[in-house]
């Protein structure tokens, strides 16, 4: 009499143990997000070069620990920004490019000694870059792959991007 009630309880726990769907991760739930507020002006639909540049700046400013200033914009082509700035460790440059997609800042390190680290970091462990311009403040939010956020408010006034 005990085999068989084992048997059903068994094949109700087999059938439970299908197949799930991952669930995603921090990054691709917040990139799947649409954030809008009444508050603070959104990000706009397209850029024009000016505020493209200004947005880049102030994202790699706060992605890579640097005061906006820092970041020398070496020129826009077809959408992406090419940027460098000093070195902390070494004195020397580093460099990256940057585009805007929507709300997003997507950028790209450059000369990095590993080829294969030389891509456009929006793959699914990759922080989300977000950013919200409002007047001469560019506010950028880093969201980490583990959930956590990062904000910082950097002023990045509309003169500056003619360097």
């Amino acid at each position: 009499m005990r085999l068989p009630s084992a048997i059903v309880i068994g094949a109700f726990a087999l059938a439970a143990c299908g197949e799930r769907e991952a669930a995603p991760t921090p990054a691709e739930t917040v990139s799947a997000e649409v954030k809008t507020s009444d508050a603070v002006q959104t990000a706009p639909k397209v850029l024009t070069a000016g505020e493209l540049r200004r947005v880049c700046r102030a994202g790699l400013a706060a992605i890579h620990g640097q005061e906006p200033s820092a970041i020398t914009l070496d020129g826009v082509e077809g959408g992406v920004v090419h940027a460098s700035w000093r070195a902390p460790v070494d004195g020397g440059r580093m460099r990256a490019d940057c585009r805007v997609e929507n709300d997003l800042i997507v950028w790209k390190p450059l000369d990095l000694p590993d080829a294969a680290l030389v891509r456009w970091m929006n793959q699914s462990g990759d922080p989300v870059i977000r950013y919200v311009m409002d007047g001469d403040a560019v506010t950028i939010t880093q969201t980490l792959p583990d959930g956590t956020t990062e904000r910082a408010a950097l002023a990045v006034p509309a003169e500056e991007e003619a360097r």
